[in-house]
């Protein structure tokens, strides 16, 4: 048993070694001294670093990303608990087709997904712009959310509200005061993951935004495509060490 236990220690230990190699190769481009993209070649450099600071471009995109996926994360999980609760309150006939057609954007692939939006923020004038682009990473991220509530709200007792409606407790202090409380975990996992899809999201991004919106992924995007710029490799370092400092927190307290 303890030969097994070891056994899957060191394949885990391979396995995350393989899946952490390519970010860790990155970070020797980020301390070269020259404008491209290359390896040091024996001369470190904070430079590309200290460009990040720059509020014309990279500072500028983080500002707008952050801004973005804040808002459309917030939106994302109010529309997500809405359809989520209605659903699993009412129990309709075609629940599942309904369903379906919101999770649709998951099966789509996300080229098709950004034609389409870019055609509708065409129509109503909201192309390239920060509340056209919101709306595009609902769509997106929507339908993910929806399924991180759903399955917390399928393991909950049904009898929890059954109880608050037979003391006289309304609909939406049923809802207020007992079910939402008993699914936050759900809540802030659905927040969680469309912000961070948010933050990360370049498909739809590219496609309905230009001059005006430039976010981070966009911005990496277009330095990779033109220029090689080093800066790209500053801050992929910045946003792993970023996550990773996240995943220690949350497991050093999980722990405790």
């Amino acid at each position: 048993m303890l030969g097994k236990s070891r056994f899957g220690i060191v394949v885990a230990g391979v396995v995350g070694l393989f899946l952490l190699l390519p970010l860790v190769a990155v970070v020797p481009f980020s301390f070269t001294a020259k404008r491209f993209l290359s390896l040091p070649g024996g001369e470190y450099s904070l430079r590309h670093y200290w460009a990040l600071l720059d509020t014309d471009t990279w500072l500028a995109s983080i500002g707008t990303s952050f801004l973005i996926a804040i808002v459309s994360s917030i939106v994302a999980t109010v529309l997500a608990t809405t359809f989520a609760l209605g659903i699993w309150l009412l129990r309709p006939r075609l629940a599942g087709i309904v369903t379906g057609l919101v999770l649709l954007p998951i099966v789509v692939p996300p080229v098709t997904s950004a034609v389409s939006i870019y055609f509708l923020l065409a129509q109503i004038g909201l192309l390239d712009t920060i509340p056209g682009v919101i709306i595009g990473h609902v769509v997106v991220t929507v339908p993910f959310a929806v399924v991180a509530i759903m399955a917390t709200l399928n393991r909950m007792d049904r009898t929890l509200d059954q109880a608050a409606r037979i003391l006289g407790a309304s609909p939406f202090q049923s809802i207020g005061l007992v079910i939402l409380p008993n699914i936050r975990f759900g809540l802030f996992t659905a927040w969680f993951i469309s912000l961070v899809m948010s933050w990360e999201e370049s498909s739809v991004t590219l496609f309905i935004s230009g001059v005006n919106v430039t976010t981070l992924p966009k911005r990496m995007w277009d330095n990779l495509r033109l220029d090689l710029d080093p800066a790209i490799a500053a801050i992929s370092v910045l946003m792993t060490l970023l996550t990773a400092l996240v995943i220690i927190l949350r497991g050093s307290r999980q722990q405790g």
